[in-house]
């Protein structure tokens, strides 16, 4: 991947373009993490053209991970990748010095970017916001902000990822707001990357200027999410509209329920993981469960 060396002393920022796989975190009957299962769900990624694995994030249910679970899956990402793609860790808290506490750890991992999502619940106003990301962000390591107010209550204003794209180390910002106008409202004011954190999203937001995308979807379809997005960058934008039509049912159908609930319920029905989640999340209803079954199977995954 193409490497361009930041302003701040001794840091390397990657070009964040690409597909980038928004994975989930298997877990064992028992409820432990099943790091045997993340292994080969890692290599299912990597070997269908995934440009970057994001641990941890929402869809890997962090907030149900303790904080020694939360470092050792991405500690045993950084070391099942072994350079071969990128890791954007999600590191982000509700609390400014658990944000720092978590990105300074998983930098000690080799980390290529973190993922900081928007303080969730207390709802800071935009200048705690700017302070916030500024702190994580001072630590050297590039900062992908998470701008995803429909789970927290808190929208990064553009104005402030355009303070914040000051700094030389917040290199992107991921857009989960559900809004397209964004990303080129946000590049007309600011020299920044904007990755689509919608997978139904990705094309229209590429068209206007985001360079990629972190994906729910290609936990189950990585080559069709990775050759979507490797079309959109080379403009073909025909071809990458097939794929789009193709699929936008399965992109959809990822948020029937409560994410990661959908896309861990079609891992198992794939045989690739066990179905089995932390309280507060739990299966989906049976109908739920037979429309996913019908989608998937419409597109012979199963």
């Amino acid at each position: 991947m193409p490497r361009v060396t930041c302003l701040l002393p001794n840091l390397e920022m990657i070009m964040l373009q690409g597909a980038h796989t928004a994975i989930v975190t298997p877990f064992n009957r028992d409820g432990s993490v099943d790091f045997g299962t993340y292994r080969d769900l890692i290599e299912f990624q990597i070997q269908n053209g995934i440009d970057g694995i994001v641990p941890v994030g929402t869809t890997g249910e962090s907030p149900t991970l303790n904080h020694k679970e939360h470092m050792k899956v991405i500690e045993e990402t950084v070391r099942l990748v072994n350079g071969r793609v990128r890791v954007i860790a999600g590191t982000g808290a509700n609390s400014t010095a658990e944000a720092v506490e978590l990105t300074r750890e998983a930098k000690a991992f080799g980390i290529d970017a973190t993922l900081q999502v928007t303080p969730y619940y207390n709802k800071p106003n935009q200048e705690g916001l700017y302070r916030h990301f500024s702190m994580v962000a001072d630590l050297g390591v590039p900062v992908v902000l998470y701008n995803v107010p429909g789970r927290t209550s808190r929208e990064i204003a553009i104005d402030t990822v355009a303070r914040l794209a000051n700094h030389e180390a917040v290199v992107a910002v991921k857009e989960a707001g559900g809004d397209v106008a964004r990303v080129k409202q946000t590049l007309d004011v600011c020299k920044i990357e904007v990755l689509s954190g919608d997978d139904g999203l990705a094309l229209p937001m590429m068209r206007d200027g985001a360079v990629g995308l972190i994906s729910v979807a290609s936990n189950v379809v990585p080559d069709v999410v990775a050759t979507l997005v490797h079309t959109a960058l080379e403009k073909q934008w025909d071809a990458a509209q097939i794929l789009h039509d193709r699929y936008i049912g399965l992109f959809d159908g990822m948020f029937i329920d409560t994410n990661p609930i959908p896309v861990k319920a079609a891992l198992a029905m794939m045989g690739k993981i066990e179905e089995v989640y932390r309280l507060p999340l739990c299966s989906m209803e049976g109908r739920l469960k037979e429309r996913l079954r019908t989608v998937l199977g419409g597109l012979d995954l199963l």
